[in-house]
């Protein structure tokens, strides 16, 4: 009898995991809202709330170790120097700086009277947090038991930085080699804007599912739709070859999911996703009214800075939730 029990809850318990992964609530550089963005604390700080994935952007050290940070050069706005005062203009690159020089700077902050701070008024400054590793985030989640955790990498990668950050295939390979030496290639994924760096990862790893993150709008788009020849993000694909669907492009590019900009995302291009078997989590939701609109429109999970407020929504339409954890 006994026996029966403790399978019938561990019959329980693995039915809600499973149903809890079928909306992915993915904290944004951890829950960049509420604790400084793409650091140990920061992450805890996720996992205490619940998140069923931690997205965090890489770099790469000049010594070749894979960092977690989302800017290529040092933020003026999130940084401190040695010194203990915020840096006056853009740093040196990550990859101009050995881990040990990378870990002199304090990244617990965001400066005073900039419109970074103004954006961020609930996060809780962490002094004296620093930029990990790949392999320490790792090591976070192991140790605090959270095995139903995934992990969602971001290259910061761009084709107009060649000199300030490591080829897509160097940057690959070490990416992966962290992630098959922590054995957890079963629970990564990879996302990037340059989507040479995901044909690196075809080509290395086939098997970490590949991510084709997307913005249509101002400097930043990627996709750049009627310009003639393609994209220089987009790995030689041109999205005109593609009648402009970005949706085809993303399937042509060979990527497991695609992640638009939520403004951008509508839901005729939604719909042609779904049916090209895209899973569709657009970046970065954060207001509650947008979360549940997505979320009614048949999304596949979201990623946003307050994961608070995105389990509030869920719990509103009794979705169900992942588990919370307590770090060590």
């Amino acid at each position: 009898m006994a026996r029966l029990v403790a399978t019938a809850i561990a019959a329980i318990i693995t039915i809600a995991t499973s149903a809890a992964g079928a909306f992915d609530l993915q904290g944004h550089r951890g829950a960049r809202g509420l604790a400084p963005e793409n650091t140990l604390e920061g992450f805890a700080r996720a996992l205490s709330i619940g998140v069923s994935t931690l997205e965090l952007d890489l770099g790469m050290s000049k010594d070749g170790v894979v960092v977690v940070h989302h800017d290529i050069r040092l933020n003026p706005d999130t940084t401190r120097g040695p010194d203990g005062a915020f840096l006056k203009q853009r740093g040196p690159a990550l990859r101009a700086l050995t881990l040990a020089e990378l870990q002199r700077y304090d990244v617990g902050r965001l400066k005073p009277g900039t419109s970074y701070a103004a954006s961020f008024p609930e996060q809780r400054p962490i002094d004296r947090a620093r930029i990990p590793t790949l392999a320490a985030v790792f090591d976070l989640v192991r140790n605090a038991k959270a095995d139903h955790v995934r992990f969602n990498i971001e290259t910061k990668m761009t084709p107009k930085a060649a000199a300030d950050v490591a080829d897509p295939e160097t940057f690959a390979a070490a990416v992966t080699k962290v992630t098959r030496d922590a054995g957890l290639v079963a629970r990564v994924s990879v996302q990037s804007f340059d989507w040479r760096t995901l044909a690196a990862f075809r080509r290395l790893a086939s098997d970490i599912p590949r991510i084709c993150l997307t913005v249509e709008r101002g400097a930043n788009d990627n996709i750049q739709r009627g310009r003639p020849g393609p994209s220089p993000w987009t790995a030689g694909l041109d999205v005109d070859d593609f009648g402009g669907s970005t949706p085809r492009l993303v399937k042509a590019a060979d990527c497991a999911s695609w992640s638009p900009l939520f403004i951008d995302l509508n839901q005729d291009a939604l719909n042609e996703a779904k049916a090209l078997g895209l899973a569709v989590i657009p970046w970065t939701v954060n207001e509650r009214g947008d979360m549940d609109r997505l979320i009614a429109d048949g999304v596949d999970g979201l990623i946003t800075d307050y994961p608070d407020r995105l389990r509030d929504v869920m719990v509103a339409k009794k979705l169900p939730l992942p588990p919370t954890v307590t770090p060590p």
